[in-house]
């Protein structure tokens, strides 16, 4: 048998140093590194807010509906929940075939205008604060019976590459052009060299159609592709 193949992997020093010759920049400091690093990080919230990144999709997740409880906290690093349903139980939660029921999700204005908002019931609608510490509300307010859960997929953050900016950044290796080519542009915004700073529409443009080539190749194969707060028809 012949022996595994070693992927080419790419760390953050090693990215740094591939974005800094892009954008001709001497990199040779420890300096370097930490602001190549706190490029990285503005980068990855780039990413969040641009779109959905698949590889961040965690899910599905169950969260137990409480009785009388209509507000639930979610992970600071939530970017949305993008796909959601209230599963109910004919009996005991565990006991009996579970059943999966859509619940619609409204805006903050649409939920405002609910008259009684403490009306107990089967919950059929969902409302997603995206604060700090981000938070959903669910209408109606559940009751003692059905026993049920909300079944969703949470859109998260990027993992942070470290105070240290060591270790490998948290995207798949199709995306590794794309986000060298992000660096070299966001190092040369920084830079005070003058031949660095007129590259800076060029080293755009390449990071542009970079991420754009990896983007398309990472959507979702099937009729209908999540994004955040629905889908859309491919």
């Amino acid at each position: 048998m012949g022996s595994a193949v070693a992927w080419p992997t790419f760390d953050v020093v090693e990215i740094a140093q591939e974005a800094s010759d892009r954008a001709g920049i001497d990199f040779r400091s420890g300096y370097s590194l930490r602001s190549a690093r706190r490029s990285l990080e503005l980068l990855s919230i780039e990413w969040a807010n641009r779109g959905l990144n698949l590889w961040t999709i965690e899910g599905p997740i169950a969260i137990n509906l409480q009785p009388g409880v209509y507000q639930y906290g979610l992970p600071e690093d939530t970017v949305d929940l993008i796909e959601h349903a209230v599963r109910t139980w004919p009996g005991a939660l565990g006991v009996g075939t579970p059943n999966d029921l859509p619940i619609d999700r409204m805006t903050i204005s649409e939920y405002a205008a609910i008259p009684n908002k403490y009306a107990s019931g089967r919950p059929n609608i969902i409302n997603i604060r995206r604060q700090i510490k981000p938070y959903f509300l669910v209408w109606m307010v559940p009751d003692l019976t059905p026993v049920c859960q909300l079944v969703t997929w949470r859109l998260r953050r990027m993992k942070s590459v470290g105070i240290g900016g060591e270790g490998v950044p948290e995207i798949p290796w199709r995306f590794i052009p794309a986000m060298i080519a992000g660096l070299a542009y966001y190092l040369a915004l920084k830079s005070t060299d003058p031949n660095v700073v007129q590259r800076a529409d060029a080293l755009k443009a390449a990071y542009e159609e970079q991420f754009q080539l990896a983007s398309d190749e990472d959507r979702d194969r099937a009729t209908f592709r999540f994004v955040p707060g629905g889908y859309e028809r491919l």
